[in-house]
């Protein structure tokens, strides 16, 4: 097929409304087109730079797709020549092997050609993809500017474990996790969050999906039911869901999670809650609800996970205590992560559990997943006792604090009142509710064509009568981009308004949550 033919057949494909980032669309586009063989073996692809500009999309999208593509071997690379079709398919591959076993045709066929069965978990787990809509791009929503870290400081302390490795920190250690972390961490949260803890209830995980996992899999059983905020953050949703637990969505509105009449006579046996800024609204949990909440889990014999994840960054007022320093019948887990106040790879988080369920936790923490990155938490901890911590804290807060006001005053001067901005006073996203009856996926996917990554706000609802809206992120976008950035965004939200007078979006006139 000659280039300016696959050119086509990728526009006309990516034209099509479906909620997938771009740079799966491509590779799935042209992995069917090589599969079905109307890209023959042998055949030479565009550059990744023509063929970015003949489909309007960044060259980092088209790299992405063709890099998976190379990695599972559907096109090969030659030196100097350019990017062809492979002369072997892999599944070309798996028939080969069989012949080569001596197996009777019949069962080389059922090798080649039987569907490869999930279960039905494994379906549901699988049926969205959700890093498929990770690539990183002006306004994505969740990752931290990275290069606001302190790095001299933190490569010295890396330095200082790899070049002279300590033998205790080349095992998996202590269950809990590092012990000089925990205290560190410990020390940390009494005074910034107002915690109730001490260095023995702190554990040490991956990720705050882990910490979440690892609170399903021992607090619950199968079957059981978890409320969760609808909308609300997908990967607690993923987590939960893996552990077959029920999930009941219950609305949000201007004070966090709502629980109904209905809701309030079903307790479930888990609340996953985001309630200093609920993701991704930015809501924040009144004290009268709190109360409510916290009353109701230690009546109804109820576990609470409060995810604290980006607590860090208030940019008015006082920070709001923890959730967790309330609960005065210990029945709150108190989860929060690394990887907004320092970087998305370094991959630490940690939980905060009441003191008699430490042993249990430690032992399912231990047993399920081995935990390790020794040297790494070894860092963390004189990253946080040398006082750079916080020092790194106190710049970002500038940082995404004018980011924050410049991306809002460009919004609201270019929207005016076609629109309602969140009122959210913290964290590192930024919801744009849009009229009734605006698409907002369609106004997502117009926005990534352009190399702005905004996710629908759509998406992250349960039900299908969730409300229209964008959520931007403006930590990972220069300060300098952010006013241009916005003004393009802006422009894309224009033309997707309805025709006519500009509707006036008021509190009555989005859906009765918000």
């Amino acid at each position: 097929m000659r280039a300016l033919a696959l050119s086509e057949l990728l526009l006309i494909e990516l034209a099509k409304p479906l909620e997938l980032a771009l740079n799966r669309r491509i590779y799935d586009l042209v992995r069917s087109a090589i599969e079905a063989g109307t890209l023959a073996p042998g055949t030479r692809l565009p550059s990744s730079r023509d063929l970015a500009r003949d489909l309007n999309v960044s060259r980092n999208t088209v790299v992405s797709a063709i890099d998976q593509l190379l990695a599972e071997g559907y096109v090969e690379a030659r030196v100097g020549s350019g990017t062809y079709v492979a002369i072997r398919l892999p599944e070309q591959d798996v028939v080969r092997s069989g012949r080569a076993r001596g197996s009777p045709p019949e069962e080389r066929a059922r090798t080649a050609l039987a569907p490869r069965r999930l279960s039905r978990r494994g379906l549901r787990l699988t049926e969205l993809g959700g890093w498929k809509h990770l690539e990183v791009q002006p306004f994505t929503p969740g990752p931290a500017d990275y290069s606001a870290l302190q790095f001299r400081h933190w490569i010295r302390l890396l330095k200082k474990y790899v070049n002279d490795p300590n033998p205790d920190l080349l095992d998996c250690g202590d269950p809990g996790g590092y012990p000089r972390l925990r205290d560190a961490i410990a020390r940390y949260l009494r005074v910034s969050r107002s915690v109730n803890v001490v260095a023995e209830q702190v554990l040490i995980t991956s990720s705050t999906q882990q910490s979440v996992d690892l609170c399903a899999r021992l607090l619950a059983d199968a079957g059981d039911t978890v409320w969760i905020e609808n909308p609300g953050y997908w990967g607690a949703q993923r987590a939960l869901d893996a552990a077959d637990l029920k999930l009941r969505a219950i609305a949000v509105d201007r004070e966090g999670i709502a629980p109904g009449d209905d809701d309030w006579q079903s307790p479930p046996s888990m609340i996953y809650l985001t309630p200093s800024n609920q993701y991704p609204t930015g809501a924040v949990m009144s004290l009268e609800r709190r109360r409510r909440i916290l009353d109701f889990a230690a009546e109804r014999n109820v576990w609470i996970l409060e995810d604290d994840y980006d607590s860090e960054f208030r940019y008015e007022g006082r920070p709001l205590p923890s959730l967790q320093g309330m609960d005065m019948h210990q029945r709150v887990v108190y989860l929060g992560t690394f990887s907004k106040v320092m970087y998305q790879g370094v991959r630490l988080a940690y939980l905060v559990v009441p003191p008699d369920l430490v042993e249990r936790f430690r032992v399912g923490l231990y047993d399920l997943f081995r935990p390790g990155q020794l040297t790494m938490q070894a860092a963390l901890a004189d990253f946080i006792e040398e006082g750079h911590f916080e020092v790194n804290l106190r710049r970002m807060r500038v940082i995404y604090g004018e980011r924050r006001a410049i991306l809002r005053a460009t919004l609201e001067r270019a929207l005016g009142e076609r629109v309602e901005l969140s009122r959210s006073n913290a964290g590192m996203t930024l919801v744009i509710h849009l009229p009734v009856g605006t698409d907002d996926r369609a106004i997502a996917q117009k926005a990534a064509r352009a190399d702005l990554t905004v996710r629908a706000l759509s998406n992250y609802y349960l039900t299908p009568q969730g409300t229209a809206g964008l959520v931007v992120g403006f930590a990972y976008v220069s300060t300098s981009d952010i006013a241009p950035y916005a003004q393009v965004l802006a422009r894309i939200i224009l033309e997707h308004l309805h025709v006519g007078p500009p509707p006036v979006c008021t509190p009555a006139g989005l859906a009765a949550t918000f």
